[in-house]
């Protein structure tokens, strides 16, 4: 079911995509680039509207189906943790340190710091945030960049499309556009529901790219933020700069891109994996 809901949830991506593409590229600044008869300023800006949209709609699917089909980071078989619980009882006995050792009794075996049952995927999951629908995966260690990257150019998409509707939004009202512009009721129409689309896109994942900042500034999980209230310091903050970096990498001319970070294995999920 979840599968399924999963494959959906694709779909509506792309329909989305394809929404906001019909009236942009197709209806109004495609046709507006090799028209003589406009402006050479509306020319121009028509080839970087289309050029932009196209631009961040590969990079939006790039970093979603990344997100998708990367692995979030799972558990070797043979973890041990450095202190043997059994030898070393006391190592277990505070529950407000999130470094001591930890047994998942469902998968049956020791997991290492941050790392936290997904009862979905039936795993244990390397430095968990959660488990997003939208990508029908886990969001964790080794595919956070592309799931943080996909929601803001999603943003920066919505954004974008908003920007270039607007003036056709009020003349939505007016019921009426220029014979010349070539345009008629239906177009629109889906101008008009491209925007409100958009619009409601764009304002939903500012405040979701707002936490998410937050909390990659802090170097802290969805799961891990009301534990973090309680705990001070957070043992993993490494200052900013040092805390972006474990999740986007060192190269800042790839940030944005998604691509994987300078090496699968960060240097922190090493120590916790202790490799």
């Amino acid at each position: 079911c979840l599968r399924l809901l999963g494959n959906v949830m694709i779909l509506v991506v792309l329909g989305l995509v394809a929404l906001s593409y019909y009236p942009i590229v197709v209806t109004i600044y495609g046709p507006a680039m090799f028209d003589q008869n406009i402006s050479p300023v509306k020319e121009v800006a028509a080839i970087f509207v289309v050029a932009s949209f196209h631009v961040l709609a590969a990079l939006m699917l790039w970093s979603y189906f990344a997100a998708i089909l990367t692995c979030p980071g799972h558990v070797p078989d043979d973890f041990r943790p450095d202190v043997d619980p059994e030898e070393n009882p006391e190592a277990m006995s505070d529950k407000s340190d999130p470094r001591r050792p930890r047994f998942c009794r469902k998968c049956q075996k020791w997991k290492p710091e941050r790392t936290h049952h997904c009862s979905i995927c039936g795993r244990c999951v390397l430095k968990m945030d959660h488990h997003c629908v939208w990508v029908m995966n886990c969001v964790g260690e080794r595919n956070y960049k592309f799931f943080f990257l996909f929601l803001w150019h999603t943003f920066l998409l919505s954004l974008l499309s908003v920007l270039a509707l607007l003036p056709y939004f009020s003349e939505f009202f007016k019921g009426e556009r220029n014979a010349d512009k070539g345009s008629n009721p239906a177009q629109l129409a889906v101008s008009f529901m491209a925007f409100v689309v958009d619009l409601a896109f764009c304002l939903s994942l500012f405040g979701f790219i707002v936490m998410h900042l937050k909390l990659i500034a802090a170097n802290c999980t969805t799961i891990e933020m009301f534990e973090k209230e309680r705990i001070k310091p957070w043992p993993y903050d490494k200052g900013v700069k040092k805390n972006f970096e474990e999740v986007f990498g060192t190269s800042k001319l790839l940030w944005f891109v998604p691509v994987q970070r300078d090496q699968a294995c960060t240097n922190e999920e090493r120590l916790r994996l202790r490799m």
